[in-house]
């Protein structure tokens, strides 16, 4: 089973900075891909960006150039640089921990908030 804690959010001015961690407890962290999504009232949960094992990173069109993914397996960590944030980057952001081999290992935080004020 792997826990995943989500930390760094809050309420930031447009064109502001944030930077979300992820901490992850359990499984095998190395090998996992791990993903940022985020979830605005009245809307369906969304890719942010995530990255897989070896590092490689996809992003929406709606923050490429201004968020970066990275992770820290050392620290069993995955983190989310934002910048120059809109008020429409307004939403909970969750963590996600997903590995597939034979079955789906799929796995979410409990989300952090995240507001931009315009």
């Amino acid at each position: 089973q792997v826990q995943l804690v989500e930390s760094g959010g809050g309420l930031v001015q447009a064109g502001g900075s944030l930077r979300l961690s992820c901490a992850a407890s359990g499984g095998i962290f190395s090998r996992t891909r791990m993903g940022w999504y985020r979830q605005a009232p009245g809307k369906q949960r969304e890719l942010v960006a995530t990255i897989t094992s070896d590092g490689d990173t996809n992003y929406a069109d709606s923050v490429k150039g201004r968020f970066t993914i990275s992770r820290d397996n050392a620290k069993n960590a995955v983190y989310l640089q934002m910048n120059s944030l809109k008020p429409e980057d307004t939403a909970v952001y969750y963590c996600n921990s997903y590995y597939a081999y034979i079955r789906v290992y799929d796995y979410w935080g409990q989300g952090t908030q995240v507001t931009v004020s315009s």
